[in-house]
């Protein structure tokens, strides 16, 4: 893909030609990403080895800690962004929830990324808040795609992302984007006594990619040489052990203090297929940690099955609506009567309408998204009658339409699936 160049005031600002992978280029300005290279040092200490990802206001690489000979993910914020997130994990590492299933195991138990180490490096396109933590092997979305995780696995992943959310809860806290790109799986720690030229021997060297400017001119000094692709050194679901079920929660940018920045349910920024509906119906509401509740179980049907609960495929805000009532049954009745659209999907009785995919009722919805895909690919894997039960209960009882009524995090780890399935495996794992 190819775009013109073009000028903005008193500073040039270039396109460049498309690197599928990387990160938008364009991001490369003042005010916008760091130009970082492999083999740059970061404050005097941290050595770039490779990258392990992007977002709109970050980048994300791996650095080796030459000052204690350990492996890091340096997060480096856009020029001059407030570094809301790591404030927010500062006040959420000083405790752990008080859990008989992670006292006295505290090696590894870290349920969300803490900072290691916080700073801040000048570059050409500005001041740019900088932090360091453990490194993770994968997201749980990238691992999972089109895959499934050991039942025993699923479980104790189920109950570490749990117990992640009660601890930030417990301290306060509404996560505010709970999702499977934002659970994390973590690394061994026999990574760090591998070299820089020994992960290379095992993980292969970095992919990168010249960068070009689409009108063909030099390069400005605000861009790297070149763009560095995302490397992958995680393994897909069904290669999960125990040993691999340990999760970190992660990306706290919009995480938010109920009692002290209440967040109104229009500014929330959810992926619209999981976003709780009182964001929609309710817009001038604050948001609670129930909003989390209704994610949280969204997240834990993706992790147990196949097909997520809503889909999120070139969906409105109407159809995801639709979606919800069909697999959950009917909204409040104020709700229903404020959705103007109502008509397009469902008759004045509430029945679906139209030439359109029905989404089949909960109980259905697990049979066709998470046991028919177990049958298929782990035949040994599949869940009981009595834990089907169980997993279901706990799924009607979070995805409550009315956010007040919805159980709260400590309530989830009390419920008879926790309890009974996903806890004892998370004990073990």
């Amino acid at each position: 893909m190819h775009f013109s160049s073009k000028t903005s005031g008193k500073t040039a600002r270039y396109e460049y030609n498309w690197v599928d992978g990387a990160e938008s280029l364009e991001k490369y300005q003042p005010g916008g990403y760091h130009p970082v290279m492999i083999g740059d040092i970061l404050h005097g200490r941290y050595h770039v080895v490779d990258k392990l990802g992007f977002g709109g206001y970050s980048t994300i690489w791996l650095a080796r800690d030459t000052q204690i000979g350990r492996y890091v993910a340096l997060k480096i914020g856009i020029a001059d962004s407030l570094p809301h997130e790591t404030k927010v994990l500062r006040a959420l590492s000083v405790s752990l929830p008080e859990c008989s299933y992670i006292q006295g195991r505290s090696e590894n138990r870290s349920l969300i990324t803490i900072p290691l180490d916080e700073f801040e490096v000048q570059g050409p396109n500005g001041t740019h808040p900088c932090y360091t933590m453990a490194p993770a092997q994968c997201n749980l979305k990238e691992a999972s795609f089109s895959r499934l995780f050991p039942l025993e696995v699923a479980r104790a992943l189920s109950a570490g992302l749990a117990l992640s959310v009660s601890s930030v809860h417990s301290q306060g806290y509404v996560h505010g984007d709970i999702h499977l790109r934002n659970v994390l799986a973590k690394l061994p720690s026999s990574l760090d006594e591998l070299s820089i030229e020994k992960f290379y021997e095992e993980y292969g060297k970095p992919e990168t990619v010249p960068i070009t400017r689409s009108d063909g001119g030099p390069l400005p000094a605000n861009v790297p040489d070149k763009a560095v692709i995302p490397l992958y050194i995680g393994k897909y679901a069904e290669d999960f052990s125990l040993s691999d079920a340990h999760v970190l929660l992660s990306d706290f940018g919009e995480a938010f203090a109920p009692s002290l920045e209440p967040r109104l349910g229009k500014d929330c920024h959810t992926p619209l297929s999981l976003r709780p509906p009182e964001a929609r119906f309710e817009p001038e509401s604050p948001l609670s940690y129930s909003a989390d509740i209704w994610t949280l179980a969204t997240a834990l049907w993706e992790i147990v099955g196949m097909k997520a609960i809503f889909s999120s495929e070139f969906v409105t805000a109407d159809d995801v609506t639709s979606q919800q009532i069909e697999v959950l049954g009917p909204m409040p009745q104020d709700w229903w009567e404020r959705w103007e659209e109502r008509g397009k999907f469902f008759d004045k009785k509430g029945n679906p309408k139209g030439a359109r995919e029905i989404w089949p009722p909960i109980h259905r919805a697990f049979e066709e998204g998470v046991q028919k895909y177990r049958r298929k690919l782990l035949p040994t894997d599949v869940f009981s009658e009595a834990e089907t039960a169980a997993f279901l209960d706990l799924m009607r009882r979070m995805l409550v339409f009315r956010p007040e009524e919805r159980p709260t995090a400590k309530e989830v780890l009390e419920s008879e699936w926790m309890v009974k399935w996903a806890l004892p495996d998370f004990e073990r794992s």
